[in-house]
């Protein structure tokens, strides 16, 4: 598997070939969108794009990772240009325990199933088409653009305005929209697609707002990797003590949608195909930690690691304690 990071110290941007315990740098690109871009033009793979430029510098991975070095790292993919560009977004319903948490969250005194469960049940009967077909239409959310995205160690906010914070441990896609419009699957990463799920629970028509949240990615970019089956760990440690964890799974194998039919559905819309654009697309969770109890806490460190998708991520959670404040518009007729 090819492995790609992006890191910077001060202004200097570098992409970087991860070969344990080392990082390649590569020449002639300061961004894995620039590469991705290189690719298109050259009609190759990205992961071919980095072996043709790596150099024979080299950094140390250990002490980058353990923030003990001047090189800092970035998220995997960000448009270097305008971080509006960069698209942020997720399928819900996709896998079966996270069926479970939104029926428990959402189900009403009755015994009937909730529209989030139904729309799982549409999942299972049609997320997984034959070949050449389209298959049923998965639930969609927007979470943000690029301002969003946070990398490996920098902290997931839970504003003031919002009622909670918890992890949603997933692997995400990462996408570029060529000059002809057509979309590029650059690779997958690790991710913590961060949510108010206690906002949530409230009525499920506030899911909307509940995804208006930082989220995390990385630290790697794995362009070809393999999405069939892949085991994974989430914990929360506070005070440097385990406080949670649970091993996860995810892939193709372990949902209802195939790959093909998520990405359908969402580049079907033309405003999804606009050449430049990058698109970063959560795939879904198998479990969270707040069906479970948890209630995240300042301090508190979410770790998701998943095999075959380089180092762990790791993000601390940052609270916002002050009262939330009105926001007035002004008229300008």
């Amino acid at each position: 598997m090819t492995r790609l990071i992006q890191i910077k110290n001060g202004n200097t941007r570098r992409v970087a070939l991860v070969e344990e315990p080392h990082l390649r740098l590569l020449r002639e690109c300061d961004s894995i969108y620039a590469l991705a871009q290189a690719a298109i033009a050259g009609n190759t793979t990205i992961s071919d794009a980095a072996r043709q430029r790596v150099t024979g510098d080299r950094l140390d991975y250990d002490p980058i990772y353990a923030t003990e070095s001047e090189w800092q790292i970035l998220p995997p993919i960000d448009h270097p240009e305008d971080p509006a560009r960069c698209m942020i977004s997720g399928t819900g319903l996709t896998h079966l325990g996270s069926a479970k948490d939104r029926q428990s969250m959402h189900a009403a005194v009755s015994e009937e199933l909730t529209d989030s469960m139904k729309m799982f049940r549409w999942g299972v009967e049609g997320g997984r088409p034959a070949p050449g077909t389209i298959g049923t239409s998965p639930e969609w959310f927007y979470k943000g653009t690029g301002t969003m995205l946070r990398a490996y160690n920098e902290p997931l906010d839970i504003p003031s305005h919002a009622e909670d914070g918890g992890e949603e441990g997933e692997i995400a896609a990462v996408y570029l929209i060529a000059p002809d419009g057509q979309p590029h699957r650059i690779g997958m990463a690790a991710g913590n697609e961060f949510s108010d799920h206690r906002f949530e629970k409230r009525n499920y028509l506030n899911l909307a707002g509940s995804k208006l949240r930082t989220c995390a990615l990385g630290p790697e970019l794995v362009t070809d990797s393999r999405f069939q089956s892949v085991p994974g760990e989430v914990s929360i440690q506070r005070a440097g003590v385990v406080l949670w964890s649970k091993t996860i799974r995810t892939g193709e194998a372990e949902m209802c949608h195939s790959l093909q039919n998520i990405e359908h559905h969402h580049f079907k819309f033309e405003a999804h195909r606009r050449p430049g654009d990058v698109h970063v697309h959560f795939m879904g969770a198998d479990c969270l930690s707040f069906g479970e109890g948890i209630e995240l806490a300042d301090g508190d460190v979410v770790k998701i690691k998943f095999e075959g998708f380089g180092r762990a991520l790791s993000n601390p959670v940052k609270v916002t304690k002050a009262s939330p404040i009105l926001i007035s518009v002004i008229p300008m007729g």
